[in-house]
Protein backbone atom coordinates (compact mmCIF):
# COMPACT_ATOMS: atom_id res chain seq x y z
CA UNK A 1 0.00 0.00 0.00
CA UNK A 2 1.26 3.46 -0.63
CA UNK A 3 1.23 6.14 1.66
CA UNK A 4 -1.31 8.21 -0.31
CA UNK A 5 -3.35 5.02 -0.11
CA UNK A 6 -3.45 5.08 3.75
CA UNK A 7 -3.73 8.86 4.13
CA UNK A 8 -6.88 9.03 2.63
CA UNK A 9 -8.26 5.73 5.04
CA UNK A 10 -7.27 7.94 7.99
CA UNK A 11 -8.93 11.00 6.89
CA UNK A 12 -12.14 8.77 5.84
CA UNK A 13 -12.16 7.45 9.33
CA UNK A 14 -11.67 10.56 10.88
CA UNK A 15 -14.70 11.95 8.93
CA UNK A 16 -16.82 8.90 9.72
CA UNK A 17 -15.53 9.85 13.28
CA UNK A 18 -16.28 13.71 13.15
CA UNK A 19 -19.57 13.05 11.68
CA UNK A 20 -20.49 10.30 14.10
CA UNK A 21 -20.12 12.78 16.91
CA UNK A 22 -21.65 15.50 14.92
CA UNK A 23 -24.77 13.42 14.71
CA UNK A 24 -24.96 12.63 18.80
CA UNK A 25 -24.00 16.17 19.49
CA UNK A 26 -26.84 17.30 17.06
CA UNK A 27 -29.13 14.68 19.09
CA UNK A 28 -28.07 16.30 22.57
CA UNK A 29 -29.13 19.76 21.38
CA UNK A 30 -32.50 18.60 20.07
CA UNK A 31 -33.05 17.38 23.52
CA UNK A 32 -31.70 20.28 25.40
CA UNK A 33 -33.83 22.01 23.86
CA UNK A 34 -37.10 20.34 23.86
CA UNK A 35 -35.98 20.35 27.52
CA UNK A 36 -36.17 23.32 28.19
CA UNK A 37 -39.17 23.98 26.32
CA UNK A 38 -41.24 22.13 28.09
CA UNK A 39 -39.61 23.66 31.21
CA UNK A 40 -40.51 27.20 29.74
CA UNK A 41 -44.18 26.01 29.08
CA UNK A 42 -44.43 24.52 33.15
CA UNK A 43 -43.15 27.56 34.47
CA UNK A 44 -46.10 29.81 33.23
CA UNK A 45 -48.36 27.83 36.00
CA UNK A 46 -45.86 27.69 38.43
CA UNK A 47 -45.87 31.81 38.73
CA UNK A 48 -49.65 32.17 38.45
CA UNK A 49 -49.84 29.68 41.33
CA UNK A 50 -47.07 31.07 43.06
CA UNK A 51 -48.61 34.80 42.64
CA UNK A 52 -51.88 33.56 43.78
CA UNK A 53 -50.44 32.19 47.07
CA UNK A 54 -48.71 35.19 47.86
CA UNK A 55 -51.87 36.89 47.55
CA UNK A 56 -53.63 34.61 50.07
CA UNK A 57 -50.28 35.26 52.01
CA UNK A 58 -51.17 38.98 51.89
CA UNK A 59 -54.71 38.76 52.44
CA UNK A 60 -53.96 36.55 55.93
CA UNK A 61 -51.25 39.07 56.95
CA UNK A 62 -53.97 41.81 56.52
CA UNK A 63 -55.92 40.23 58.29
CA UNK A 64 -53.17 39.35 61.55
CA UNK A 65 -52.32 43.31 60.90
CA UNK A 66 -56.00 43.97 62.12
CA UNK A 67 -56.11 41.49 64.90
CA UNK A 68 -52.87 42.73 66.30
CA UNK A 69 -53.83 45.97 66.00
CA UNK A 70 -57.14 44.98 68.26
CA UNK A 71 -54.95 43.11 70.59
CA UNK A 72 -53.21 46.25 71.23
CA UNK A 73 -56.35 48.61 71.90
CA UNK A 74 -57.68 45.58 74.53
CA UNK A 75 -54.33 45.74 76.07
CA UNK A 76 -53.83 49.50 76.45
CA UNK A 77 -58.00 49.27 77.90
CA UNK A 78 -56.72 46.99 80.31
CA UNK A 79 -53.64 49.03 81.27
CA UNK A 80 -56.03 52.20 81.64
CA UNK A 81 -58.78 49.92 83.61
CA UNK A 82 -55.97 48.49 85.63
CA UNK A 83 -54.47 51.94 86.55
CA UNK A 84 -57.70 53.27 87.59
CA UNK A 85 -58.67 50.66 89.97
CA UNK A 86 -55.70 51.01 91.50
CA UNK A 87 -55.68 54.84 91.46
CA UNK A 88 -59.62 54.60 92.62
CA UNK A 89 -59.81 51.51 95.35
CA UNK A 90 -55.69 50.04 95.75
CA UNK A 91 -55.09 52.55 98.20
CA UNK A 92 -58.66 52.12 100.49
CA UNK A 93 -57.79 48.46 100.21
CA UNK A 94 -54.73 48.50 101.32
CA UNK A 95 -55.78 50.32 104.41
CA UNK A 96 -58.72 47.97 105.07
CA UNK A 97 -56.57 45.03 104.91
CA UNK A 98 -53.91 46.77 107.02
CA UNK A 99 -56.76 47.19 109.82
CA UNK A 100 -57.98 44.29 110.01
CA UNK A 101 -54.55 42.18 110.60
CA UNK A 102 -53.99 44.76 113.63
CA UNK A 103 -57.11 44.09 114.55
CA UNK A 104 -56.70 40.72 114.18
CA UNK A 105 -53.67 40.98 116.13
CA UNK A 106 -55.05 42.78 118.52
CA UNK A 107 -57.60 40.70 118.94
CA UNK A 108 -55.54 37.67 119.34
CA UNK A 109 -53.31 39.37 122.10
CA UNK A 110 -56.33 40.34 124.23
CA UNK A 111 -57.48 36.42 124.15
CA UNK A 112 -53.79 35.27 125.28
CA UNK A 113 -53.75 37.60 128.09
CA UNK A 114 -57.13 37.15 128.99
CA UNK A 115 -56.02 33.48 129.21
CA UNK A 116 -52.77 34.09 131.51
CA UNK A 117 -53.91 36.53 133.85
CA UNK A 118 -50.49 36.46 136.31
CA UNK A 119 -48.39 37.08 133.10
CA UNK A 120 -48.66 40.69 133.38
CA UNK A 121 -49.34 40.86 137.18
CA UNK A 122 -46.07 42.83 137.40
CA UNK A 123 -45.91 45.32 135.31
CA UNK A 124 -44.44 49.20 135.75
CA UNK A 125 -46.67 51.92 136.73
CA UNK A 126 -47.82 53.92 134.12
CA UNK A 127 -46.25 56.96 132.99
CA UNK A 128 -47.37 60.29 135.00
CA UNK A 129 -49.08 57.88 137.17
CA UNK A 130 -48.67 58.39 140.96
Amino acid sequence: MSPGWLAAGAFVLFVLIVGVVAIKAARFFDEATIAMRKAHENTDPLFTEANTTLTHVNTQLERVDGITANARAVTGNVSALTSLFTATLGGPLVKAAALSYGVSKAVKARRKAAEQPNKHSKRRPRRGAK
